[in-house]
């Protein structure tokens, strides 16, 4: 394999060269994720924050910065599912550099208006980030404008690792740091950097269950490719890692852990209670590996690095989310109610629920099914609560009325 690996000197250099353009992302230290964790301590750093919502305006500024002259008059095609896109559009923007981002179908709207509005043209092209990658080679070709690749550069690994070197100045404690996992640019630079300054830190690797590809890369030494990908995470939806990133992860990287989507739920649930931050579903992979309770990561008394990669999302997609992770919690159910008296019985479900001191998210009129009641309303209920007592004792609340019976429930 030929040698693409960085130095740390490649890293302060991408620093020297981005620093007035990105924001220096704080470190916000959580007791509450240290006690579920079993850690000393919990470090978030909160990339979520960072210009175009995502570390990736690191790499892409430092690899775009140093384009020649002819290279930035013929602009700048990338492909992304979503991240990179807007890190390119906006350094594209700064520099003056025209920009064409392809993205696959699975990119969120969102991700898609901030990107057109940092200036690029955004082209829609294959149902997934493989077919939108091809796409952009074919273009780059035919065209000659300058493919500026997600994570398989060396520009863009020392410009994502300018994360670590912050890291070494707000936390240099730190004992294990948790990175999420896609192509591998961003835990090879980070990687890069903390080895260099501590080589006994731990570096540990996060992915979805449904696109684990770099655990048996490593684990074997050899790339390894998915045939597909499965997973609502789709910021790192990549079936595998290439060369350059394959060539640094495969030495700085401890371990990689796999995550399920119902516990990146979770994870992005609880950052937005407990750490008022909104963060997507890849941002919130590092943290779902802390507080899982099914890999074999032990994290007890040491201080942990966390890093919120990303938090760019749909609010809608948020919502749902979260409702999924309340509910993961056993802090959210739906429950399906037989009605007599409607609709004045509804104020009787509405008064009950809130004097149970409950919040009432969902009521509404269901579909009759054939084995609904004839002569009773079907009504879908979501009910948030504290906890599992907390919501089955609404229930049985609400199947005490004399005109409301509890067909089913999500705790049943």
């Amino acid at each position: 394999m030929t040698d693409r690996r960085i130095t740390p000197e490649d890293v302060e250099a991408a620093r020297d060269r981005i620093e007035d353009v990105v924001h220096r992302t704080p470190l916000d230290t959580s007791r509450t994720f240290a006690e579920l964790s079993g850690a000393a301590s919990v470090g978030l750093k909160l990339e979520n924050v960072q210009r175009a919502g995502s570390f990736k305006i690191r790499g892409a500024y430092n690899r775009m910065a140093q384009l020649s002259e002819r290279e930035r008059e013929a602009g700048v095609i990338a492909s992304s599912a979503g991240n990179h896109a807007q890190g390119v559009a906006l350094a594209g923007d700064l520099l003056g550099i025209e920009t064409t981002i392809v993205v696959p179908e699975v990119t969120p709207a969102a991700k898609i208006e901030a990107t057109r509005g940092y200036g690029a043209e955004v082209i829609v092209e294959g149902e997934i980030y493989e077919r939108s990658y091809e796409y952009a080679l074919e273009r780059a070709e035919e065209t000659g404008e300058t493919f500026v690749h997600p994570f398989d550069d060396e520009a863009i690994i020392a410009g994502q690792g300018t994360v670590g070197l912050e890291l070494l100045e707000q936390y240099p404690e730190l004992d294990t740091v948790l990175v999420a996992i896609g192509g591998g640019g961003l835990i090879s630079g980070i990687g890069t950097v903390l080895k260099a300054a501590d080589p006994d830190v731990r570096v540990i690797g996060v992915q979805p269950e449904g696109a684990l590809h770099a655990k048996p890369a490593l684990e074997n030494d050899r790339i390894h490719e998915l045939a597909d990908v499965d997973t609502v995470a789709e910021g790192i939806a990549d079936t595998r890692m290439l060369e350059t990133t394959f060539a640094n992860a495969r030495e700085v990287v401890d371990e990689v852990v796999g995550v399920t989507d119902r516990e990146l739920a979770t994870a992005v649930t609880l950052l937005a209670e407990r750490a008022k931050t909104v963060a997507e579903t890849a941002g919130a992979a590092p943290l779902a590996a802390a507080l899982s309770e099914e890999t074999d990561l032990d994290l007890t008394d040491e201080r942990v690095a966390v890093i919120v990669s990303g938090g760019n999302v749909n609010l809608s997609e948020h919502a749902e989310l979260t409702r999924t992770g309340l509910g993961e919690l056993g802090r959210y159910t739906e429950a399906r109610l037989a009605v007599a008296g409607w609709p004045t019985a509804v104020g009787d479900v509405v008064e009950t629920v809130e004097s149970e001191g409950a919040e009432l998210d969902v009521l509404e009129r269901a579909r009759r099914g054939p084995d609904d009641h004839p002569n009773r309303v079907p009504v879908t209920v979501g009910l948030e609560g504290s906890g599992p007592g907390h919501l089955s004792g609404v229930l049985e609340s609400l199947a005490a009325l004399e005109d409301v019976s509890v067909v089913e429930s999500g705790l049943e």
